[in-house]
């Protein structure tokens, strides 16, 4: 059995420049945008395809699907395999497929090319450990942290801006514009990121294998991955639920006006450099408890003001906000605490992190609609603010 502890770089590294973290955070949120461009166009893509209302769901199941996979199955080859020409690779592919998304005329090619756009996008949670590679340990937080808040960027802007594309064009224009974007993208990679030979030579069998060791035997990321999973149940939670009560009776908000809703979620992604400088102060501690409560107290909010009301309005935005500032806040303490165990596996690391959060996303987001279908709001934001309360109490058990 292998164990995993803590392990100190042997090298020192260059700080890379700013210009460098600048250029891996537009990256990454131009990529992981690509998740998120079919969600609110799932209704004309479905009408355009032919699909029953059952089938159109399948639109963003098979991109989730296909990016979960490659969370488990390609992010560890970060630690076998050089690391430009991987992500180099992943955002290919990813151009190839939204290309084919755009193209498609029929359901079969479309799916089969949203689960491909999801596998590539995992290119982000390539280049999040590499901004980490390229940075001192005295750093990392900060460089994780500016990456992280380009790739919360490019999520929360994904679904307006493709919003505003479809009111003055097709929906295929919203993919033949991602595929030429990654395109470009590409081309910027190809000159500006160095080179990284990873240190492992491990096969790539023996690279999946030890993963479950990784899992079993570091307590580190099963404590910061739940954490983050249940953060993020909430997050996902509020973001399918407040459209279905924005656009109901009470409010009776458009499509518009939902989109520019989405957008008051982009301010939560200031937490990310915030986070990662409280972590390299080691204040890691303090600022998770704060993200927990921010993330409970951004349901409790919503409770404040009579359903309709412009206070219940402005009370629902401050809680977008409010969410978001805590999940980016915590998923950035998690990859900064996960990061210093090693090198050699920190794609591993990541990878594992993702792919349970990210689960709990995937759960969120069904309880949500569940717990919204038969109870409305009330529900769902109850649910929402139990979610945190579990990890904050998790967290009180972690030791000294």
């Amino acid at each position: 059995m292998t164990t995993f502890s803590a392990s100190a770089e042997t090298r020192t590294e260059p700080s890379a420049s700013a210009w460098m973290m600048l250029l891996l955070a537009f990256a990454c949120g131009l990529i992981a945008a690509n998740l998120y461009y079919a969600q609110p166009l799932a209704g004309p893509i479905g009408v355009a395809l032919g699909l029953s209302p059952g089938a159109t769901g399948l639109i963003v199941t098979l991109t989730q699907i296909g990016y979960g996979i490659g969370l488990l199955f390609i992010v560890p080859l970060g630690d076998l395999l050089e690391t430009r020409r991987l992500v180099l690779t992943l955002i290919g592919l990813a151009a190839l497929a939204l290309l084919a998304a755009a193209l498609s005329t029929h359901p079969l090619p479309f799916f089969a090319a949203t689960l491909c756009i999801g596998l590539a996008s995992v290119a982000v949670q390539v280049l999040v450990p590499y901004a980490a590679h390229l940075v001192p340990e005295a750093e990392r937080g900060r460089a994780v942290g500016s990456v992280v808040s380009g790739l919360m960027l490019g999520i929360m802007l994904a679904r307006p801006v493709s919003s505003f594309i479809a009111q003055f064009a097709s929906w295929h224009t919203v993919f033949f514009i991602s595929a030429a974007a990654m395109a470009l993208l590409a081309l910027m990679l190809r000159l500006a990121l160095p080179r990284r030979e990873p240190v492992s030579t491990i096969s790539y069998g023996k690279l999946l294998a030890s993963m479950v060791d990784l899992m079993r035997n570091t307590p580190v990321l099963r404590r910061r991955a739940f954490y983050q999973a249940s953060l993020f149940a909430a997050f996902s939670l509020f973001w399918t639920t407040t459209p279905l009560l924005l656009a109901g009776p009470e409010f009776r908000l458009s499509q518009g006006g939902i989109a520019l809703f989405a957008l008051a979620g982009v301010a939560g992604a200031i937490a990310s450099p915030i986070a990662g400088r409280f972590a390299d102060r080691g204040w890691t501690k303090a600022a998770t408890a704060f993200a927990m409560l921010a993330v409970a107290g951004a349901f409790l909010i919503t409770h404040i003001g009579a359903y309709g009301s412009p206070l219940a309005l402005g009370l629902l935005v401050a809680a977008g906000i409010l969410l978001d500032f805590g999940a980016t806040t915590n998923l950035v303490l998690g990859q900064r605490a996960i990061f210093v165990l090693g090198a050699e596996y920190r794609s591993r690391l990541n990878g594992l992190y993702m792919a349970t959060f990210f689960a709990g996303g995937a759960l969120g987001s069904a309880l949500g609609g569940l717990a919204f279908a038969h109870g409305g709001w009330v529900m769902a934001s109850w649910l929402g603010f139990a979610l945190p309360m579990v990890a904050l109490l998790y967290f009180f058990t972690e030791p000294k």
